[in-house]
């Protein structure tokens, strides 16, 4: 299991002043719509110069037609990142157009698909999708295994089932990690370290956790002692 943790700061420099503070740990880096629309590929480099080690996921969640969505994934790509994510939802025909776009390059970033965001309660979910979230959830990670991508954003509730009916290989990121059983904010489906340990999450992510702590830091080091 790999820590990733959100950057979702109010300004650039209280997210780089966080990524220096993380300078040591073996941590991946969520960059996601807020901080990459404000600080771009610039933010991708200083991560890179503070701590060349450290991988970063591109959560910009791409869902468009097919072909748009196979650009984005490559320029994506030229940007030097380690993880981006797509939607599920776009269909098995986008993540394979996506899929073999980004096999015909020389950098081969792992590619997830979103099931369904943790805000969602089963109700608001289904008022959309029609299909309870445990069911859909499947679904989606079952075109995505289909199509080639590597994994799955899903809640800590469906990583289980999830590889059960894909691949045990086939990777889970679950955002709404509260590891000691903090404030769950607006997020709806969380789950504390334990509960990810139990359903075989591979990556979890934290955010506010760590960054609205005194000491994130030792926060960090408490989750990776834990994992």
């Amino acid at each position: 299991m790999k820590v990733c943790v959100a950057l979702d700061l109010p300004t650039q420099e209280e997210t780089l002043t966080l990524i220096r503070t993380l300078k040591s740990e073996d941590i991946w880096l969520k960059v996601g719509l807020r901080s990459f629309i404000r600080d771009g590929e610039f933010l991708l480099k200083k991560i890179k110069n503070i701590n060349p080690n450290f991988k970063i996921f591109l959560d910009l969640k791409i869902h468009d037609i097919p072909n748009t969505m196979a650009d984005a994934a490559e320029s994506i790509v030229g940007l030097g990142v380690d993880m981006f994510n797509v939607h599920a939802s776009s269909g098995i025909k986008a993540m394979k157009t996506v899929m073999e776009r980004v096999n015909h390059l020389p950098q081969k970033p792992i590619v997830l698909a979103v099931t369904a965001l943790t805000s969602f309660d089963n109700a608001s979910f289904e008022a959309i999708y029609k299909t309870p979230i445990a069911q859909k959830a499947i679904d989606f990670a079952r075109d995505a295994h289909n199509a080639g991508v590597h994994g799955v954003v899903c809640s800590v509730f469906e990583s289980r089932a999830i590889k059960a009916s894909t691949s045990e290989a086939f990777l889970t990121l679950t955002p709404g990690i509260r590891p000691f059983g903090e404030s769950h904010d607006d997020q709806e489906r969380v789950a504390d370290l334990a509960r990810a340990k139990a359903e075989l999450s591979d990556f979890i992510v934290v955010g506010r956790p760590i960054y609205q702590s005194s000491d994130p830091l030792g926060v960090v080091q408490k989750i990776i002692e834990n994992i």
